[in-house]
Protein backbone atom coordinates (compact mmCIF):
# COMPACT_ATOMS: atom_id res chain seq x y z
CA UNK A 1 0.00 0.00 0.00
CA UNK A 2 2.41 2.85 -1.44
CA UNK A 3 0.04 5.61 -0.78
CA UNK A 4 -0.13 5.67 2.96
CA UNK A 5 -3.30 4.63 4.14
CA UNK A 6 -6.22 1.97 3.25
CA UNK A 7 -9.62 2.09 1.73
CA UNK A 8 -12.72 2.26 4.45
CA UNK A 9 -13.99 -1.24 3.53
CA UNK A 10 -10.21 -2.76 4.46
CA UNK A 11 -8.86 -3.62 7.54
CA UNK A 12 -6.40 -0.63 8.32
CA UNK A 13 -5.40 -1.13 11.72
CA UNK A 14 -1.36 -0.42 10.71
CA UNK A 15 -2.34 1.94 8.11
CA UNK A 16 -4.39 4.92 9.92
CA UNK A 17 -5.82 5.29 13.86
CA UNK A 18 -9.29 4.82 14.40
CA UNK A 19 -11.63 7.07 16.10
CA UNK A 20 -12.61 4.64 19.34
CA UNK A 21 -12.62 6.51 21.82
CA UNK A 22 -10.00 3.90 23.94
CA UNK A 23 -7.35 4.72 21.55
CA UNK A 24 -7.45 8.50 22.40
CA UNK A 25 -6.47 9.71 26.49
CA UNK A 26 -9.11 12.09 26.77
CA UNK A 27 -6.75 15.58 27.98
CA UNK A 28 -8.03 17.31 31.22
CA UNK A 29 -10.85 20.15 30.84
CA UNK A 30 -8.94 23.79 30.93
CA UNK A 31 -9.89 27.16 29.48
CA UNK A 32 -8.15 26.81 26.11
CA UNK A 33 -5.21 29.00 25.18
CA UNK A 34 -5.35 32.36 22.82
CA UNK A 35 -5.58 32.08 19.22
CA UNK A 36 -6.07 33.91 15.95
CA UNK A 37 -9.01 35.60 15.42
CA UNK A 38 -10.15 32.78 12.27
CA UNK A 39 -9.40 29.90 14.82
CA UNK A 40 -11.55 31.44 17.13
CA UNK A 41 -14.40 31.96 14.48
CA UNK A 42 -14.13 28.42 13.55
CA UNK A 43 -14.53 27.20 16.78
CA UNK A 44 -17.69 29.30 17.56
CA UNK A 45 -19.18 27.89 14.01
CA UNK A 46 -18.37 24.33 14.70
CA UNK A 47 -19.77 25.18 18.73
CA UNK A 48 -22.88 26.32 16.76
CA UNK A 49 -23.99 23.83 14.11
CA UNK A 50 -27.01 22.27 13.62
CA UNK A 51 -26.96 18.47 12.55
CA UNK A 52 -28.82 19.39 9.25
CA UNK A 53 -25.70 22.21 8.54
CA UNK A 54 -23.30 19.48 9.18
CA UNK A 55 -24.98 17.27 7.29
CA UNK A 56 -25.28 19.47 4.33
CA UNK A 57 -21.46 20.45 4.77
CA UNK A 58 -20.47 16.63 4.57
CA UNK A 59 -22.69 16.46 1.58
CA UNK A 60 -20.57 18.24 -0.28
CA UNK A 61 -17.57 17.37 1.28
CA UNK A 62 -17.87 13.40 0.40
CA UNK A 63 -19.07 15.21 -3.35
CA UNK A 64 -15.35 16.50 -3.67
CA UNK A 65 -13.13 14.02 -2.38
CA UNK A 66 -11.70 12.14 -4.92
CA UNK A 67 -9.18 9.62 -2.68
CA UNK A 68 -12.32 7.76 -1.23
CA UNK A 69 -11.15 8.96 1.98
CA UNK A 70 -15.28 10.12 2.95
CA UNK A 71 -17.06 11.07 6.44
CA UNK A 72 -19.31 9.50 7.82
CA UNK A 73 -22.17 11.35 9.91
CA UNK A 74 -23.39 9.40 12.93
CA UNK A 75 -27.08 9.33 14.86
CA UNK A 76 -25.67 11.55 17.71
CA UNK A 77 -24.66 14.26 15.16
CA UNK A 78 -21.20 12.88 15.44
CA UNK A 79 -18.66 12.59 12.44
CA UNK A 80 -15.89 10.54 11.72
CA UNK A 81 -13.51 11.32 8.78
CA UNK A 82 -9.53 11.70 7.57
CA UNK A 83 -6.81 13.96 7.93
CA UNK A 84 -3.31 13.95 6.86
CA UNK A 85 -0.53 14.94 9.15
CA UNK A 86 2.91 15.54 7.29
CA UNK A 87 5.30 14.80 10.50
CA UNK A 88 8.17 17.55 10.27
CA UNK A 89 10.64 15.75 13.59
CA UNK A 90 14.35 16.67 14.23
CA UNK A 91 14.70 12.52 14.45
CA UNK A 92 12.35 10.36 12.43
CA UNK A 93 9.94 8.48 14.16
CA UNK A 94 10.67 5.10 15.70
CA UNK A 95 8.05 2.80 13.94
CA UNK A 96 7.17 4.23 10.50
CA UNK A 97 3.53 3.52 9.11
CA UNK A 98 3.29 0.90 6.69
CA UNK A 99 3.68 2.64 2.91
CA UNK A 100 4.48 6.33 4.64
CA UNK A 101 5.85 8.37 2.35
CA UNK A 102 7.47 11.70 3.04
CA UNK A 103 6.12 11.74 6.56
CA UNK A 104 3.02 11.74 5.62
CA UNK A 105 0.38 10.04 7.74
CA UNK A 106 -3.50 9.60 7.69
CA UNK A 107 -5.38 9.29 10.54
CA UNK A 108 -8.93 8.29 10.96
CA UNK A 109 -10.42 10.50 13.41
CA UNK A 110 -13.93 11.66 15.42
CA UNK A 111 -15.09 15.33 15.17
CA UNK A 112 -14.97 15.30 19.30
CA UNK A 113 -10.87 14.25 18.90
CA UNK A 114 -8.84 17.32 19.70
CA UNK A 115 -5.82 18.67 18.79
CA UNK A 116 -4.17 17.59 22.16
CA UNK A 117 -5.57 13.79 21.65
CA UNK A 118 -3.90 13.52 18.18
CA UNK A 119 -0.53 14.49 19.01
CA UNK A 120 -0.90 12.11 21.92
CA UNK A 121 -2.16 9.32 19.39
CA UNK A 122 0.55 10.30 16.62
CA UNK A 123 3.57 9.76 19.46
CA UNK A 124 1.93 6.99 21.06
CA UNK A 125 1.39 5.22 17.34
CA UNK A 126 5.15 6.03 16.79
CA UNK A 127 6.53 4.83 20.00
CA UNK A 128 7.93 8.62 20.50
CA UNK A 129 8.55 9.00 24.67
CA UNK A 130 9.23 12.37 25.12
CA UNK A 131 5.74 14.60 26.31
CA UNK A 132 3.68 15.89 24.31
CA UNK A 133 4.48 19.33 25.25
CA UNK A 134 7.16 19.39 23.22
CA UNK A 135 4.89 18.79 20.20
CA UNK A 136 2.33 20.92 17.89
CA UNK A 137 0.14 20.78 15.33
CA UNK A 138 -0.19 23.57 12.62
CA UNK A 139 -2.30 23.94 9.84
CA UNK A 140 -1.11 25.35 6.65
CA UNK A 141 -2.88 26.95 5.18
CA UNK A 142 -2.42 28.75 1.12
CA UNK A 143 -4.24 32.03 -0.05
CA UNK A 144 -3.11 34.11 -2.36
CA UNK A 145 0.13 31.96 -3.54
CA UNK A 146 1.04 32.82 0.39
CA UNK A 147 1.88 29.83 2.84
CA UNK A 148 0.36 30.95 6.39
CA UNK A 149 1.21 28.35 9.84
CA UNK A 150 -0.71 28.75 12.22
CA UNK A 151 -0.66 26.87 15.86
CA UNK A 152 -3.54 25.15 16.94
CA UNK A 153 -4.56 24.81 20.68
CA UNK A 154 -4.96 21.59 21.97
CA UNK A 155 -8.83 21.98 22.34
CA UNK A 156 -9.71 22.59 18.57
CA UNK A 157 -11.00 19.74 16.10
CA UNK A 158 -9.32 18.79 13.44
CA UNK A 159 -11.41 17.34 11.76
CA UNK A 160 -13.91 19.97 11.89
CA UNK A 161 -10.95 22.29 10.07
CA UNK A 162 -10.81 19.72 7.38
CA UNK A 163 -14.36 19.47 6.96
CA UNK A 164 -14.85 23.36 6.73
CA UNK A 165 -11.81 23.70 4.43
CA UNK A 166 -12.76 20.93 2.05
CA UNK A 167 -10.50 17.77 1.16
CA UNK A 168 -8.21 19.45 -0.77
CA UNK A 169 -4.61 19.51 0.74
CA UNK A 170 -3.68 22.55 -1.55
CA UNK A 171 -5.81 24.25 0.47
CA UNK A 172 -5.44 23.33 4.06
CA UNK A 173 -2.60 20.61 5.26
CA UNK A 174 -1.89 19.57 8.69
CA UNK A 175 1.79 19.89 10.38
CA UNK A 176 3.44 18.00 13.26
CA UNK A 177 6.19 19.65 14.38
CA UNK A 178 8.92 19.81 17.90
CA UNK A 179 9.33 22.87 19.37
CA UNK A 180 11.37 24.29 22.32
CA UNK A 181 9.96 24.26 25.34
CA UNK A 182 11.01 27.81 27.20
CA UNK A 183 13.19 28.21 30.42
CA UNK A 184 9.56 27.95 32.22
CA UNK A 185 7.14 25.99 30.20
CA UNK A 186 8.39 22.72 31.86
CA UNK A 187 7.41 23.61 35.34
CA UNK A 188 4.01 22.93 36.82
CA UNK A 189 1.53 26.22 37.96
CA UNK A 190 2.10 25.74 41.44
CA UNK A 191 5.95 25.47 41.13
CA UNK A 192 5.85 28.82 39.27
CA UNK A 193 4.04 30.48 42.07
CA UNK A 194 6.46 29.13 44.61
CA UNK A 195 9.67 30.48 42.78
CA UNK A 196 7.14 34.11 42.35
CA UNK A 197 6.75 33.71 46.27
CA UNK A 198 10.87 33.43 46.54
CA UNK A 199 11.60 36.20 44.53
CA UNK A 200 9.11 38.57 46.24
CA UNK A 201 10.73 37.48 49.69
CA UNK A 202 14.80 37.93 48.26
CA UNK A 203 13.28 41.19 46.38
CA UNK A 204 12.54 42.05 50.52
CA UNK A 205 15.53 40.90 51.91
CA UNK A 206 17.45 43.14 49.22
CA UNK A 207 15.46 46.44 49.39
CA UNK A 208 15.66 46.18 53.45
CA UNK A 209 19.79 45.57 53.14
CA UNK A 210 20.03 48.21 50.83
CA UNK A 211 17.69 50.64 52.61
CA UNK A 212 20.30 50.11 55.61
CA UNK A 213 23.22 50.30 54.23
CA UNK A 214 22.63 53.62 52.77
CA UNK A 215 20.75 54.66 55.60
CA UNK A 216 24.28 53.58 57.84
CA UNK A 217 26.12 55.92 55.22
CA UNK A 218 23.81 59.24 55.68
CA UNK A 219 24.06 58.94 58.83
CA UNK A 220 28.16 58.85 58.56
CA UNK A 221 27.84 61.68 56.09
CA UNK A 222 25.88 63.88 57.93
CA UNK A 223 27.93 63.16 60.97
CA UNK A 224 31.29 64.41 58.75
CA UNK A 225 29.44 67.53 57.56
CA UNK A 226 28.58 68.26 61.35
CA UNK A 227 31.74 67.88 62.41
CA UNK A 228 32.90 70.14 59.24
CA UNK A 229 30.41 73.02 60.28
CA UNK A 230 30.95 72.78 63.85
CA UNK A 231 31.52 76.80 65.48
CA UNK A 232 35.03 76.72 66.07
Amino acid sequence: MSSGYSSLEEDAEDFFFTARTSFFKRAPQGKPRAGQQDVEKEKETHNYLSKEEIQEKIHKYNLAVTDKLKMTLNPNGTYTGFIKVQMELCKPPQAPAPGNSGGMNTLHISSTNTVGEVIEALLKKFLVTESPAKFALYKRCYREDQVYACKLSDREHPLYLRLAAGPRTDTLSFVLREHEIGEWEAFSLPELQNFLRILDKEEDEQLYNLKRRYTAYRQKLEAALSEVWKPG
